[in-house]
């Protein structure tokens, strides 16, 4: 096997190194690194939108690829763990990959995106809605999702609107948490509101006895959860148990389908923002072309869910920004190809990409779990 540094000087002999062409795509690949929770309490957000990007790239791949060249995901599971996504982070990019795609998670993307900056590499379709990775504007950050704004501001309207106002915070005590809060709290403020009684959960655990003590106090009619699904399952059933009759709802990072299967029948009635179409049935041509890959891939086995439709609208973009990005496959022509899809549709779902411009949509919809685990919108 030719070793790494043999290619990069093989590379740098035809002149491609200055070119900024990965070293991997030489290879006949385009290879896009990923690290992501595909283990541990969050470890359904990380594979399930894996599943739904794989779907994409395979349906690429077999009509030929990109220009000729088959896309190649690398995955490394960082357990939603900062320190491990920065190892996986740099390991990525000494392997040479063409650009960063669908990290999972706010935490953990702080520490990546300077990574990426540095190596001058596109940092594409993040899992996050954290309004830190848009402002100030990053040239090589690519988001695919709503923020964490859109969707606060979203869920206070809808609560506000049927008279609620007095409303609880549970959050994750982490980058992720806080830029959840400071949505709601940025949503409450021009109606002279501010959150009834705050609550938080460390990353990665369910210790939640004091967050509902905290919270309960203050007699609050709806509480907003900004956390992983495991955290949020639990202080949803420890908050009932201790006299809650309110209503729950929660940003789209929770994970619907897995927040829906930790409840089980206490899901009834919980309420969770949602930054993709609906993926349950063909409503849409993107739902439609996602629910058939599904199939074709797996079969029966196939379970479509709202992060793995995430993790094909996701792949999708960057499929097209390849494309538009030319025959020559380098990080800077990615940039480029991206910053063509102005207003472009998916199939029902747009992004809306620009020079100076790189949020791609602010679509936000609401759903309500059913006992019998139906996700209703």
């Amino acid at each position: 096997m030719i070793k790494r540094r043999q290619l990069i000087q093989s590379a740098a002999g035809l002149g491609l190194a200055s070119l900024g062409v990965p070293v991997l795509a030489q290879q006949g690949r385009i290879v896009l690194g990923q690290s992501a929770a595909l283990s541990g309490p969050a470890s359904a957000l990380g594979q399930h939108f894996r599943i739904g990007a794989q779907l994409q790239f395979d349906r690429v791949n077999a009509r030929g690829g990109i220009n000729g060249r088959p896309i190649e995901l690398q995955s490394l599971d960082d357990g939603y763990e900062p320190d491990r996504c920065a190892e996986n982070t740099r390991k990525l990019i000494d392997n040479g990959v063409y650009a960063l795609f669908g990290y999972v998670g706010t935490p953990t993307g702080m520490v990546a995106l300077p990574l990426a900056t540095a190596a001058k590499l596109p940092w594409v379709a993040p899992f996050t809605g954290a309004e830190a990775f848009r402002v100030p504007f990053n040239r090589y950050a690519f988001h695919v999702r709503a923020s964490y704004f859109d969707e606060t501001a979203e869920i206070v309207k809808q609560l506000t609107s049927v008279g609620i106002k007095r409303i609880g915070v549970f959050y994750q005590n982490d980058a992720y948490g806080k830029a959840g809060l400071e949505g709601v709290v940025r949503a409450l403020k021009p109606l002279g509101l501010e959150p009834s009684g705050l609550g938080t959960v460390e990353r990665n655990t369910v210790d939640v006895a004091a967050s509902v003590k905290a919270i309960m106090a203050k007699k609050p009619d709806a509480i907003v959860q900004i956390g992983a699904y495991k955290a949020c399952a639990a202080f949803i059933r420890a908050v009932r148990k201790a006299g809650f009759n309110g209503t729950f709802y929660n940003v789209s990072f929770v994970g619907t389908q897995a927040l829906a299967n930790e409840l089980g029948a206490d899901a009834r009635g919980v309420v969770i923002a949602q930054v993709m179409p609906y993926p349950y049935a063909p409503q849409s041509p993107i739902a439609g072309e996602y629910l058939g890959a599904g199939k074709a891939a797996l079969g029966d086995k196939f379970e479509p869910n709202y992060t793995s439709m995430e993790g094909y609208v996701a792949a999708k973009t960057i499929v097209e920004g390849l494309r538009r990005g030319g025959s020559n496959s380098s990080s800077e022509n990615l940039i480029n190809g991206l910053e063509l899809l102005h207003e472009f549709n998916l199939g029902g779902f747009f992004v809306d990409f620009g020079p100076q411009k790189h949020t791609g949509s602010k679509y936000v919809d609401l759903t309500i779990l059913t006992a019998d685990g139906r996700i209703r919108h």
